[in-house]
């Protein structure tokens, strides 16, 4: 599911910011970008992530500025030319231009300022550590506004699903008679007698052929199941995606069985609805 979170705090003499941003994916896929002084809590921030975000593809950065100017450090020329190379050879790639002022898009990345600390003390790791916390909660919030779209989205798409079904009951009692006179038709184009007896049972058991009041039933089923899983507090994504497939699945033998004009424009219509929520369902933890 979308996401975005971000905070920060002043520690001492540095500025400390925490950025978390996450894109739809079915797994938990994580891209850690932090100063070399927190390696050691990488496993500790990517358990704190997989807790809080579930899944997803997350982008997780800690950026350090200092704002003491005599800190002692120094350039990492090798992280540099490492990154002005990498940025060169995708410009001309994607036919984009380089940056205008090199050394201040450079040395704004990961890595290429090397300083003095060695160690992360315990104070620095807690207002951290809260600091994470903090751009988790922001990143919540996000995702909780997306959401509740989201669900007014589904409820709207169920809803109109529901009221189409319901539209093709007007035409099913039209759609036998029309088929029964069509074979009539045909049989008397034929110039030859035909058993009336025999012509009702066949008309019997083409009609159970075409009869969708199973399909209707289960459809109708599939659609209260979604609305209530969908209010359900715990992460149902990848339930909502199941049930959608057997919507979907319920509206194709409506369509196949239908055999009337305005019935196959109905279940085009209930199709559309359904594509909509496909295209959204992944956006749903």
């Amino acid at each position: 599911m979308t996401g975005y979170g971000k905070a920060d705090v002043e520690f001492h003499n540095k500025k400390i910011t925490v950025e978390i941003k996450s894109l739809n994916s079915k797994q938990f896929d994580v891209n850690l970008r932090i100063p070399s002084i927190y390696k050691e809590k990488e496993i500790d921030i990517r358990n704190k992530l997989l807790q809080t975000v579930e899944r997803g593809k997350i982008d997780f950065t800690i950026l350090i500025d200092y704002s003491d100017k005599s800190i002692t450090g120094r350039i990492n020329s090798n992280a540099v030319e490492g990154y002005y190379e990498d940025i060169k050879e995708i410009a001309q790639r994607l036919k984009i231009d380089v940056p205008s002022d090199w050394f201040s898009t450079l040395l704004r990345l990961p890595e290429t300022v090397k300083t003095d600390a060695a160690e992360l003390e315990e104070e620095e790791w807690n207002t951290t550590e809260q600091t994470i916390n903090e751009a988790l909660n922001a990143f919540n919030r996000f995702r909780m506004q997306e959401g509740k779209m989201l669900e007014k989205v589904f409820i709207g798409k169920i809803h109109n699903i529901d009221l189409l079904s319901k539209e093709i009951e007007k035409y099913e009692s039209e759609r036998i008679e029309k088929v029964k006179v069509r074979m009539q038709d045909a049989l008397h184009k034929l110039e030859t007698g035909y058993d009336e007896n025999r012509f009702e049972q066949e008309m019997i058991y083409y009609i159970e052929r075409l009869d969708i009041s199973e399909e209707k039933a289960r459809l109708s089923n599939h659609l209260n199941y979604f609305s209530e899983t969908i209010i359900n507090d715990k992460s149902q994504g990848k339930k909502l995606g199941f049930i959608v497939q057997e919507i979907g699945r319920e509206i194709n033998t409506l369509g196949s069985k239908s055999n009337h004009a305005i019935m196959q424009q109905i279940v085009v219509q209930m199709k559309d609805e359904l594509e909509q929520i496909k295209e959204q369902i992944l956006n749903v933890l």
